[in-house]
């Protein structure tokens, strides 16, 4: 990167920002000394104004670090530009108060903070005003919403309120935890025409042992019960969620869980992480660590498993006609890119559109004709 630095290269300078700048700022500044900033989870809002202070600086000016204590909802900007079309990411919560114990968030973004309602609501309709009919409901628990503001669970309501905004067609709801998916939600995902009936649940693992470990509050037999639930009562529900192999005390038997409850659940889409010990969590002591190798044949057989039940699932779409939101052009410029509302952006399946009329625009909802499919992507054609 720092061969890309004038004057042997075309960059003026070089800003780290994200969680690891807000961590470690004194570790970059010696082991990156061509970073001319640091900037840290809590000054996203200042990005314009550190950049444009790099320009205005000497060439002698010191290194900049904009790094404070996390636990602040001031980077949060109603009035924020979108890059994305035709969706909107829009933060409810920030940081998280679960503790669990491979996860460093609490250090980096703070205890779990709920935005007030009516902020939430002002800049939803403000995206609306702008043209993104698709809201993505993003905290490190959606479901744990306002429990810490208006000491009970409040997501329901907010989606409620939010389904009332003229403009937005869709609600996508991320990173839910099944301890705070209960009846209120379910009824509220299954009568609001505008939340998408589909549902980001990281459940972690599938093995009982290992998820006290981890220090989840869930079971098998509550993410269990929980599923069945949501199935029972919405039918057409997409879910996807995401596992961890590897954590320290894994032991055969209880990766033989998790794959026994994986064949069980039968998410719709499932990302497999393998443990990374992070300095200062609960999890970076325990013992016995699994060899990497045994975790990465683990991973393979989660990601081999997962491959089977994804094309099963996409097998069952084919020639169906779906609902597909255009999002982009893809690099050859022979299809069409989009998404049914079983697919979040970035990390879901993509929609291969060729259209057979009329050229179609980013943020058009067409309807499409499935005609092939792989685990991952589904191939249609417009009707």
């Amino acid at each position: 990167v720092a061969s890309m630095k004038k004057p042997h290269g075309h960059i003026s300078y070089i800003v780290v920002t994200g969680c690891l700048s807000q961590r470690y700022p004194d570790e970059i500044r010696k082991s990156l000394p061509e970073v001319d900033a640091v900037v840290g989870t809590g000054h996203y809002h200042q990005i314009s104004e550190i950049i444009q202070s790099l320009f205005s600086m000497n060439k002698n000016r010191d290194w900049n670090a904009y790094v404070s204590r996390p636990g602040s909802l001031s980077h949060m900007r109603i009035d924020r530009m979108v890059s994305t079309r035709p969706y909107a990411w829009l933060k409810i919560a920030e940081g998280c108060s679960n503790g669990c114990a491979f996860c460093a968030i609490p250090m980096i973004r703070g205890k779990y903070i709920s935005r007030p309602m009516e902020e939430i609501i002002e800049e939803a309709k403000s995206l609306a005003k702008q043209g993104f009919h698709e809201i993505i409901l993003a905290a490190q628990d959606t479901t744990s919403y306002g429990k810490d503001l208006y000491r009970k669970h409040m997501l329901s309501t907010l989606l409620s309120q939010l389904g009332a905004i003229e403009g937005i067609h869709g609600i996508r709801i991320m990173y839910a935890y099944i301890d705070g998916v209960n009846d209120e939600l379910i009824h509220e995902i299954k009568t609001n025409p505008k939340v998408l009936h589909y549902l980001d649940i990281p459940v972690q693992h599938g093995d009982d042992e290992i998820l006290k470990k981890m220090h989840r509050r869930d079971t098998v037999e509550s993410i269990t019960n929980t599923l069945q639930k949501l199935r029972d009562e919405i039918p057409d529900i997409v879910i996807r969620s995401t596992v961890m192999v590897g954590f320290p005390g894994e032991k055969k038997s209880n990766f033989d869980n998790l794959i026994k409850n994986i064949k069980l659940w039968k998410f719709n889409c499932l990302g497999c992480f393998i443990y990374s010990p992070e300095e200062n969590t609960l999890g970076f002591s325990m013992k016995p660590r699994v060899r990497s190798d045994v975790a990465q044949r683990r991973y393979d057989k989660v990601m081999t498993l997962q491959q089977d039940i994804s094309l099963n699932a996409n097998q069952e779409l084919l020639g169906k006609i779906v609902n597909v939101t255009i999002d982009s052009v893809s690099d050859d410029g022979i299809f069409y890119l989009g998404r049914t509302y079983r697919d979040a952006p970035e990390i879901d399946s993509t929609v291969y559109v060729a259209a057979t009329r009329e050229p179609l625009s980013v943020g058009d909802e067409v309807l499409v004709k499935i005609v092939d499919c792989s685990p991952y992507d589904l191939t249609g054609v417009t009707e």
